[in-house]
């Protein structure tokens, strides 16, 4: 007989006999209902804000426990009480058969109870970007754990006439499978000993698939309990027809069987689990593998690179979950560099060497926290940190660059590893370049840069220009001599001839002459260093010989790889105890912070009328009542080809007596920006797809008013994600961004500049002239007409002309003696402008908020703001992994109408889905029925 059909037939009439009595609606209704309570109002997914199913799959493998009891325990015991087990035994069927039909039969039962949940994630990949390949995750697993809770459950059946004594053996016995590997065990045990319990636990495999990571390790870690406690059923119905003190070669045969499949299958686990690269990530982006770009960064090794990880024996319950999968993440760059990473992981506590080399070498510090154990409480130093170490060059990260807490809305904290991949693949970028390059700037130089002075004829320079021009050459003969062949100079006279080179000087690059304050005799007097991508004007301002060579350097920097870039910022800088109360105006510490992670910070004032020679890149965040000098000093650093990042708006928000008050804000740079075709008007963009906001709600209360905080959906916070982020590479690799308070932005189209918009609002946002922006008790805004998408961001690239005609008269009391200053009138190519039209976009004030609306770390600002940064700086390669973190997709904005029916929705296509069944079961029946009339003849 063919095992299909005997086992299809078997699992037919149990699959009858279940839905012929009421307690299986019972069951799959229990489940769907209690699945669904526990997404909506256990873990509040909606508060929650983050799209996925996660909250589904948690509460999972608990309710899996009681559910596949509740569907096996009458598989075996209600056959012993009724007495057709006898009959079941003597079949000429073989037993495994019969027991795998019923296997079967339980198992389509499970499967449409999960079918019950399916609409959850439907709903969330209707209103969201949802990663579709956790969620297949999660079904594959819960299918797994579900058929070994069912095999447990069958093989305690099969003990017992009595289905309530079954249910329960069963649930506790899958229970304690649950138990061994959850934190509320392990955390009695050292690190090692709880990692082998995790490994031994049914529900923390469960977690590891869920997270998008298919290991064939952990799905044959399922099938070995299937299988052993199939074996275990089927061992135990064939011993019912034994003799009870008799032995046979059949029995000792089968106990020898059974003895060595369950040997077997410990041994194969026990096999695999040494086995590395096991693994499948299906996640959007592969988030938990490695990335090209890590891995081409690993193909540049030429010495060997160690990569250690710190972990204390005792940890906090929340760190050890997150200890093996950094493992894993590390042990990958080990497979991908074959054999050029060496990866170790040690505990401190018990090897005394490493832990005085970790703090005097590394300045590693353990962190106190708090551990329990089953008679105390107790306080022990923690480590979690991972060293990459190449060379004579290392780097540490801790605790604050590898995790991520997200308050959850139950008051549990939730803590994840924050972006590990981005974090260790930054750290051995930087120890290689520090490495290679020894503080030789040429060794990061791959074309020859060639520097051109455009210097005018003695008789024309005043003296001090003459030295000058004198120490260049001889700076420049030295660097060319350590260069290696990767740098040349030229000076060339731009009036000899018949001017031409001073002609297309002054129409092609800017460069007018400058004139001796003396005797009024033009010149020339311009550095230039160029390679076969991009030229970059050095600045003259001051002529000062001992700063030639950090003016050259910087320049050289631009064309290195491996050097870290500075960064000048402009920004208000706010008293920490003002800040603290959200007073003195908008603070950036987060902002100066993000900068200072990858690059060096140059905090500028500009009253000099220029920016530091050794900036990359001026960032101006909220600047405020510019002047004039101010403005010329941003004006020609973008004619030099410099990056300008600007963040600005005719409006801030304060907190104030009345709620958030709205000031004006005068950055005193509208002219300079309307020069350069980039128009910030003076309303405030309103969307209806919008961000959440802890305001302060002004509440009416007899005489008085009191605020609340309150988080609202707040359309002057605009969100933007989807079709709202453009294909460039600052902006397509973010999930969202959250734009706070931006005025509309428009720019003109102008010849040899190409204009890029980098953010959007929705099509269902207005501009509001006179903005009302606080908050009060059951206030409702409505987006004004016309209702447009909105630019909320853009990048211009290309030539600028310069917004004066000369150097402005105040700046005179700056010029050190009486030498002009070197002034551009037009920029190469290579000079860009990016603009956000918002005082508030990176602004501490704003971001804290983000945090305490949403409860996750993420910063889409400024994440958005590091794109920026690279993009500018060239150094693109590390934009695709930034943003590989784990709270990035969140739900959209909703209103309170439109929670309550995505809701109602999942619980009514829950029931629809029961109703549907019951539907094909009472027709099926009914054909049944029908057929057996007309065979026999009735």
């Amino acid at each position: 007989m063919d095992t299909r059909p005997a086992a299809r037939r078997v699992a037919r009439k149990e699959l009858g006999i279940f839905f012929a009595s009421p307690a299986a609606w019972l069951f799959l209704g229990t489940f769907a209902g209690v699945s669904l309570f526990a997404v909506f109002w256990v873990e509040s997914f909606f508060a929650r804000n983050v799209a996925d199913a996660r909250p589904l799959f948690q509460w999972m493998p608990l309710l899996l426990v009681f559910l596949c009891s509740a569907l096996s325990m009458r598989s075996w015991s209600e056959e012993r009480r009724s007495g057709t087990l006898e009959h079941l035994l003597v079949q000429p069927t073989p037993l495994w058969r019969i027991v795998l039909g019923k296997f079967y039969a339980c198992l389509a039962l499970l499967s449409l109870a999960l079918v019950c949940t399916l609409p959850l994630p439907v709903t969330v990949a209707l209103v969201a970007n949802l990663d579709w390949g956790p969620v297949f995750a999660g079904y594959l697993a819960s299918i797994l754990l579900g058929a070994a809770y069912l095999s447990i459950g069958m093989w305690v059946s099969a003990r017992t006439d009595n289905s309530i004594v079954a249910l329960i053996g069963s649930v506790t016995l899958c229970g304690l499978f649950y138990l061994v590997g959850s934190d509320l065990f392990t955390n009695f045990f050292p690190s090692a000993q709880a990692e082998l319990l995790r490994e031994l636990g049914s529900g923390s495999r469960f977690d590891s698939i869920t997270r998008g990571v298919i290991d064939i390790r952990d799905l044959f870690y399922y099938l070995s309990l299937c299988c052993a406690f199939l074996g275990l059923t089927i061992y135990r119905l064939e011993r019912e027809g034994w003799a009870r003190f008799a032995t046979t070669p059949r029995q000792r045969h089968w106990r020898v069987g059974i003895v060595l499949v369950l040997a077997n299958l410990l041994v194969a686990n026990l096999w695999l689990a040494k086995v590395p690269g096991l693994r499948q990530d299906i996640t959007e982006g592969r988030i938990y593998s490695l990335s090209d770009t890590s891995r081409e960064l690993l193909g540049q090794l030429r010495e060997p690179l160690l990569i250690r990880g710190y972990f204390s024996a005792r940890n906090h319950s929340l760190l050890a979950p997150l200890e093996p999968q950094l493992k894993d993440l590390i042990e990958e760059y080990a497979t991908a560099a074959h054999g050029n990473v060496r990866v170790e992981f040690v505990d401190p506590a018990g090897n005394p060497e490493l832990e005085q080399e970790a703090l005097q070498r590394f300045g590693m510090h353990p962190t106190p926290i708090q551990v329990a154990d089953r008679h105390q409480t107790s306080l022990v130093n923690a480590w979690f940190h991972v060293l990459v170490e190449y060379a004579t060059e290392f780097r540490v990260l801790g605790f604050s660059d590898l995790i991520e807490v997200r308050t959850a809305t139950n008051g549990r904290p939730e803590v994840l590893l924050r972006n590990p991949e981005f974090d260790i693949t930054s750290a051995i970028r930087d120890v290689m370049h520090d490495y290679r390059s020894g503080g030789d700037l040429f060794a990061g130089i791959q074309d020859p840069v060639e520097f051109i002075g455009y210097i005018s004829a003695d008789g024309k320079l005043p003296q001090r220009l003459r030295d000058y021009r004198d120490v260049i050459e001889k700076t420049l003969a030295d660097a060319v001599a350590a260069s290696a062949g990767k740098l040349s100079f030229r000076l060339l006279q731009p009036e000899d001839g018949d001017g031409a080179l001073a002609q297309k000087l002054e129409q092609d690059w800017g460069f007018t002459p400058l004139h001796d304050p003396d005797t009024d005799t033009p010149f020339f007097f311009y550095l230039t260093l160029a390679d076969s991508r991009q030229v970059v004007r050095l600045p003259g301002e001051g002529f000062d010989p001992a700063n030639f060579r950090l003016v050259l350097d910087a320049g050289l920097r631009r064309f290195a790889h491996g050097f870290t870039r500075s960064v000048a910022l402009v920004a208000p800088r706010t008293r920490p105890e003002l800040a603290r109360l959200n007073l003195g105006g908008p603070g950036f510490a987060r902002l100066r912070e993000a900068i200072s992670r990858d690059y060096t910070l140059i905090e500028e004032r500009l009253d000099d009328g220029s920016v530091s020679p050794e900036a990359d890149v001026l960032v101006l965040a909220a600047p405020e009542n510019l002047d004039e000098v101010a403005v010329y000093a941003v004006d020609q650093f973008l004619m030099r080809g410099g990056t300008v990042i600007l963040a600005t708006s005719p409006w801030t928000v304060t907190p104030g007596e009345q709620g958030l008050e709205l000031h004006g804000y005068n950055s005193g740079l509208r002219d300079w920006l309307a020069h350069n075709g980039v128009g910030i008007g003076k309303g405030l963009v309103m969307d209806s797809r919008q961000a959440r906001f802890p305001a302060p709600v002004q509440r009416a209360q007899s005489d008085s008013a009191a605020d609340n905080l309150k988080i609202i959906d707040y359309p002057f916070f605009v969100d933007v994600r989807d079709d709202g982020l453009s294909e460039h590479p600052i902006s397509r690799n973010l999930p969202h961004v959250t734009v706070a308070w931006p005025s509309p932005l428009e720019v003109q189209h102008l010849p040899q500049r190409r204009v890029t918009p980098l953010l959007f609002s929705s099509a269902d946002a207005g501009v509001s002239q006179q903005p009302e922006v606080a908050a009060r008790e059951n206030s409702s805004w409505q987006i004004p007409e016309p209702r447009a998408r909105q630019v909320l961001g853009v990048s211009i690239h290309g030539v600028f002309d310069s917004a004066f005609q000369a150097p402005p008269l105040a700046l005179a009391r700056h010029i050190d003696g009486r030498l002009p200053q070197a002034f551009v009138r037009r920029s190469p190519e290579s000079a860009r402008l990016i603009v956000y039209p918002s005082n508030d976009i990176f602004s501490d004030r704003v971001l804290s908020a983000l945090v305490q609306a949403t409860g996750t770390q993420y910063l889409g600002p400024i994440a958005l703001f590091s794109n920026t940064l690279d993009w500018a700086l060239r150094d693109q390669r590390f934009l695709p992994i930034r943003a590989r973190a784990h709270f990035n997709r969140t739900l959209p904005p909703m209103t309170e109408k439109m929670r309550l029916g995505l809701e109602l929705f999942n619980y009514g296509a829950a029931l629809g889905w029961l109703l549907l069944l019951a539907l094909l079961g009472w027709l099926l029946r009914r054909h049944r029925r029908t057929w057996l009339r007309r065979e026999l003849g009735l």
